[in-house]
């Protein structure tokens, strides 16, 4: 079920963070950018793969490049160094070689081999096609003589002169076009695009000493900001040909933060400007100063790029080391922030007067929504259904180990998502108590795919919480966590580290667009083999804590060879026959199902709402949608006397006034003898009594029939019900 309980507007609307915007006109901040067939396009096309696949994928084609090369016709003194490999979907490989003559690297000399999924080489792209052949390698100019030459020679710094950071490294030049020459590539250093210290490589004829082509180096510059979350922090900038600056990160893919103006969040580049300015100076970290998000924003970005890059190996969103263009200030009043595949971009709006207009451009949103781009370049897991609460999770998760990565001291690490951003309760999301907000699912049941996927997440965000950190409570980041499990186990933690690792290779070696939570639960602890062996303490963890979230049963200890025992609950039962009869069979739910046709899984021990007696509950409603359910018995026989009908009854709502938008009606054979809304909203059960006097001595069909429109959510929960 779509469930939303009943929770303020603005929490409801800031549950929305990292949603990925698609090019239509729907809500935006619950849209997605599923295609109709609920699958989300991979543009990039490629499986992803951690460090420990890529490494083994590169040392496969480095002891198939001598082959390679042989069978493209190189030459004795050429060699291919494995550089890159991509895999399709279909399995086919794509391996980027780079190409040296005689030891020397050659520029030019790079190639792509193209091998469909049985192995055959398909096709080869080349940079400069054919073997290289060279007279001899041994130059005329000097390299000191090349340095003094690329410095008279340079035309893209001014004042070029060599310092101690330039070179000049002998190399072959392979143009696409033109016979390869042996070359010098020389640096030097003047006044140029990036500032006083622009760097600039010069390429020279190594015989004559002729320029043969040169261009300018990108060179970042650290400046200093001041943002509304993160605090004053160091920000990678750019130098303008004025001598300004712009928010432009060399140093992380060229990532640029521009002021969108106020632009619609279907196009937050409508109005966008880059933002400028002509000190290095950024920000006074107030929200009413544009360049303070902007900060928030750049610094966010670069350490979620530096998180990634350092613990997987992973060079940006599509690991092509391209930076994605980032938007702050999007429309107006805006209580969300996203990604979106479609334009390689992430938006971030300014709050609104529920928050009190802070921008949503804390660290862990930042985290959030590169790593939605990371998913999307990796297992694209559908956003929808299970599916698409793991697809959030991810985002929690992994925007989580951001913030731990980055060692902020204004925000520092925890299991608490958006706790800068001045919600109502002091957070978007909880990891730890995901429930606590009054949405989140803690426990896996059959609801999971049917809820919000933001509310949905919580299962797998529990599940990380306690593979990292274990059961009990404990003060993280100056933040109460609880970690109480959903069957009463007590275990220690493996550490947010390796639970990282685990998640980042399942994700990107097991999981695909469809993966649910039992399927999510078989891929994490595939990847804890993986990584630390099959009888691993790490992959029994894994097991512990899918079991600890209702899925699952934990693996034998490793220890001992046995798990450790599980509590189970003690069913109470209320169901049973009470004084003076029950007509219904498992009135109680406590024997779950049993006796009851359901039309959506109502019947639940849940421990996102409470019984009235025992364990068990049915939970009906609570879409935030239009919808309709049904729970019934049938065959029922009313006993003779003062027959009634009487359930205890808790409604929640997040409608107002006592027009009856969503209802539960009682029904005897089709006949509505008692109908309860959102108007009868309560902070606890109430008994509730139907009177069946007219139907005495008869075998009847009970339903309870629950009935919601189109926004809003109700929920109807029912307990103890008895026809007696």
């Amino acid at each position: 079920m779509n469930r939303k309980t009943a929770l303020a507007v603005a929490v409801a609307a800031a549950l929305t963070l990292g949603s990925a915007v698609a090019t239509s006109a729907q809500n935006i901040a619950l849209a997605s950018n599923a295609a109709s067939d609920g699958t989300r396009s991979n543009p990039a096309g490629f499986r992803a793969m951690d460090a420990a696949g890529r490494a083994a994928a590169l040392a496969r084609a480095g002891r198939e490049a001598d082959a390679v090369a042989k069978s493209l016709g190189l030459g004795p003194d050429e060699r291919l160094v494995a550089k890159d490999v991509l895999v399709d979907n279909s399995g086919a490989r794509h391996v980027r070689y780079d190409r040296t003559y005689r030891g020397l690297p050659v520029l030019g000399g790079d190639l792509v081999v193209h091998r469909s999924a049985d192995d055959t080489i398909t096709s080869t792209s080349w940079a400069h096609p054919g073997a290289i052949s060279l007279s001899g390698v041994t130059p005329r100019l000097s390299a000191q003589d090349a340095s003094a030459s690329a410095a008279r020679s340079a035309e893209h710094v001014k004042q070029a002169r060599a310092t101690d950071r330039d070179s000049s490294q002998l190399v072959v030049w392979a143009p696409a076009h033109a016979a390869p020459v042996l070359a010098y590539r020389s640096t030097v250093t003047g006044a140029g695009q990036a500032g006083a210290q622009s760097r600039e490589a010069v390429l020279l004829d190594a015989g004559s000493g002729a320029v043969l082509d040169q261009y300018e180096l990108e060179q970042g510059v650290s400046g200093t900001g001041n943002g509304v979350n993160v605090g004053q922090v160091t920000v990678e900038t750019s130098q303008d040909g004025s001598g300004g600056y712009t928010l432009t990160d060399a140093q992380h893919g060229g990532t640029i933060v521009y002021d969108s103006n106020n632009s619609p969040q279907s196009n937050p580049a409508q109005n966008a400007q880059a933002f400028s300015n002509s000190t290095d100076n950024w920000g006074d970290g107030t929200a009413s100063n544009r360049e303070s998000a902007a900060v928030d924003a750049s610094y966010g970005l670069a350490k979620t790029w530096d998180f990634y890059k350092s613990t997987f190996n992973r060079s940006g969103i599509r690991n092509d080391g391209r930076g994605a263009p980032a938007y702050v200030h999007v429309d107006n009043q805006l209580l969300n922030a996203f990604y979106d595949d479609s334009c390689f971009c992430m938006s971030f709006g300014d709050g609104s007067s529920q928050n009190g207009n802070i921008p949503l451009t804390a660290l862990d949103v930042s985290g959030h929504e590169m790593s939605h781009g990371v998913t999307a370049a990796t297992a694209n897991l559908n956003y929808s259904g299970e599916s698409g609460g793991l697809n959030e999770s991810t985002s929690d998760i992994m925007g989580t180990m951001v913030e731990f990565y980055a060692g902020n001291s204004t925000d520092p690490g925890d299991y608490y998502i958006g706790e800068k951003l001045n919600m109502g309760n002091g957070y978007l999301r909880r990891m730890d108590n995901p429930a606590a907000d009054g949405s989140s699912l803690s426990c896996y049941s059959s609801r999971a795919g049917q809820v919000d996927v933001h509310y949905s997440s919580g299962i797998a965000n529990h599940f990380f919480y306690l593979t990292a950190e274990g059961t009990g409570a404990k003060t993280i980041g100056g933040l109460p966590h609880d970690g109480a499990p959903c069957n009463g186990d007590s275990f220690g933690g493996i550490g947010k580290d390796k639970a990282a690792q685990i998640w980042y290779r399942a994700l990107s070696t097991y999981m695909t667009s469809t993966t649910d939570y039992a399927a999510a639960r078989t891929a994490t602890l595939q990847a804890a083999a993986d990584l630390y062996g099959a009888d691993s303490q790490e992959r029994y963890i894994v097991s512990k804590a899918w079991a600890a979230v209702s899925i699952g049963t934990a693996l034998p200890d490793p220890g001992n060879g046995t798990p450790t025992p599980t509590p189970t609950p003690t069913p109470t039962p209320t169901g049973t026959p009470a004084p003076g009869g029950n007509a219904l069979a498992n009135g109680g739910f406590e024997q779950g199902a049993t006796g009851w046709t359901q039309s959506a899984n109502d019947i639940t021990n849940s421990t996102q709402q409470q019984a009235h007696g025992g364990t068990w509950y049915a939970w009906m409603m609570g879409y935030g949608s239009a919808a309709t359910e049904t729970l019934a018995q049938n065959s029922v026989t009313v006993p003779a006397g003062s027959p009634k009908l009487t359930f205890w009854l808790k409604v929640t709502t997040q409608e107002t006034g006592t027009t009856a938008y969503d209802t539960l009606k009682v029904k005897v054979n089709g006949t509505a003898l008692a109908t309860y809304s959102n108007a009868n909203a309560s902070a606890g059960y109430v008994q509730k009594t139907v009177d069946l006097s007219a139907y005495r001595g008869q075998t009847v069909n009970l339903e309870f029939a629950g009935q919601e429109d189109a926004s809003l959510s109700t929920v109807f929960l029912l307990d103890d019900v008895k026809i007696g």
